[in-house]
């Protein structure tokens, strides 16, 4: 399964190489700003403890709303789908950035 891997990550990073020029960094972010809009990588790594890399993934990186994901995660195994029903809402009202 290892090839597998490997070959899906080397497809998608072949296939995303024509875009990178196509984007921008948020500039109103200090730590995005400073980073080249060419970076680009991924990385898997497998409950056995095997991993897979292409491109800038053992490059550091500021890790911004991705942290959201893990949140989410631990949100969905406490609650279920019950979290659904707050979708879509902003629960204090106030804009992004706004602290």
């Amino acid at each position: 399964m290892s090839l597998a891997y490997q070959h899906i990550l080397d497809t998608i990073y072949q296939e995303i190489q024509p875009l990178l020029s196509q984007g921008k960094v948020a500039t109103y972010i200090p730590e995005l700003s400073k980073i080249s809009p060419q970076r680009f990588g991924m990385a898997v790594v497998c409950l056995d403890g095997s991993s897979y890399a292409v491109g800038d993934a053992h490059q550091k990186f500021s890790t911004q709303s991705i942290t959201k994901l893990f949140a989410l995660a631990l949100a969905f195994e406490r609650e279920g789908n019950a979290i659904w029903q707050r979708v879509g809402r902003e629960p204090s009202g106030n804009p992004f950035r706004a602290c």
